[in-house]
């Protein structure tokens, strides 16, 4: 019965994670939209398995991690400048299309590249996530809700997996419903996402300069 618990955290917290409108969930809605579900759930997959990655780094470099502040500090500044060259990326696309005239799917849509290994490299380029699985890990270890156990490892990391998957489902069939129904254009997608880059970087500066 713990194990289900530990799982069941596992789970609520990586879905509370998605909830917030980010990067990642947006795409999920953006590649939902303007593609396929097909497309969407190899997206979401892939982002899945990253996020478990890292937090299985997380848990078993927790100790190790909580000596090395300055490692923080680089993961902190390496997502400004991830979410500073999207935010940029994006604002020049947007406006090179309407010079053209054209709407267009989204910048990071824009190309061959399998949407699985889309995934992948998103996740794998955010290292947001890895202060954000620190932080609740460290303080369930301290709390002794979770022990340094492999199996509570596993039933954990399960547990977020699934957690993640459920977030990023929620924006690609509630996302797609919403606008569906309110009939938002391709080019005002596109500008909405380009504002959550800008303010994901403005945020995460401000962070970083008031810790």
């Amino acid at each position: 019965m713990h194990l289900i618990f530990i799982a069941s955290m596992g789970w609520l917290l990586s879905f509370l994670g998605q909830l917030p409108l980010g990067t990642m969930s947006i795409t999920a809605t953006q590649i939902t939209v303007q593609e396929s579900f097909r497309n969407a759930w190899k997206y979401a997959i892939g982002v899945t398995i990253v996020e478990v990655i890292y937090l299985r780094l997380v848990l078993y470099g927790v100790d190790g991690i909580r000596r090395h502040e300055t490692l923080f500090s680089v993961l902190g500044w390496l997502t400004v400048v991830f979410f500073l060259a999207l935010a940029i990326w994006s604002i020049i696309s947007i406006k090179k299309d309407a010079g053209e005239g054209k709407e267009k799917k989204a910048m990071l849509l824009n190309n061959k590249l399998n949407r699985f290994l889309l995934g992948l490299s998103m996740s794998a380029l955010n290292p947001a996530q890895i202060p954000f699985w620190f932080i609740w890990t460290s303080y369930f270890l301290d709390t002794k809700v979770l022990q340094s156990d492999a199996t509570q490892f596993n039933f954990f990391s399960i547990g977020a997996g699934i957690g993640t998957i459920s977030g990023l489902t929620l924006y690609m069939y509630g996302g797609n419903w919403l606008i569906t129904k309110l009939k938002t254009s391709n080019r005002t997608l596109n500008k909405i996402m380009a504002a959550i880059f800008v303010i994901a970087a403005a945020a995460q500066i401000w962070r970083m300069l008031t810790r």
